[in-house]
């Protein structure tokens, strides 16, 4: 689309082009890693000042299939709804979504006690970890884990 909006010359019509994207944090072969993922997959955000020959632009570009809207125009996203799209763009450390608690049934997702069931018995949110008690060989043992590493059953 870039290319395109530089070789018709819409510079002037088409100003940003905009894929949302948030950082998380996944596991991947026992490693905490930060990645980018899309928040609206298949999505992408075009400001612009819509002409006829703007929209021609944007809806004969290569891959682009539909747009969001009613009939032949696109729905314009509110200003309020960008700024709060920006800020959660922008934030740097990426946040635990902590669903679990002290007390409550999880099952162990990755590493070398997965797929077993345990209770949480400890939760140090600053550190993103997690203590399972977990029943091995008829006796509960507590595991330190990475709150990625467990789901609530």
């Amino acid at each position: 689309l870039k290319q395109r909006i530089e070789s018709m010359d819409m510079e002037d019509k088409i100003f940003t082009i905009l894929i949302p994207k948030e950082k998380k944090i996944k596991i991947k072969n026992g490693k905490r890693k930060i990645v980018e993922d899309k928040i609206f997959p298949g999505y992408v955000l075009v400001e612009m000042i819509v002409t006829d020959d703007s929209w021609y632009v944007v809806r004969n570009t290569p891959n682009v299939t539909g747009f969001i809207g009613t009939g032949t125009t696109p729905t314009p996203v509110s200003d309020e709804e960008m700024k709060a799209l920006q800020k959660r763009m922008g934030v740097e450390e990426p946040e635990y979504k902590i669903d679990v608690e002290v007390g409550s049934p999880v099952r162990i997702t990755d590493g070398p006690f997965k797929n077993f069931d345990g209770k949480v018995n400890e939760i140090d949110e600053a550190r993103g970890k997690v203590k399972v008690l977990v029943n091995v060989f008829g006796r509960e043992t507590p595991v330190e884990l990475d709150f990625l590493q467990v789901k609530k059953i």
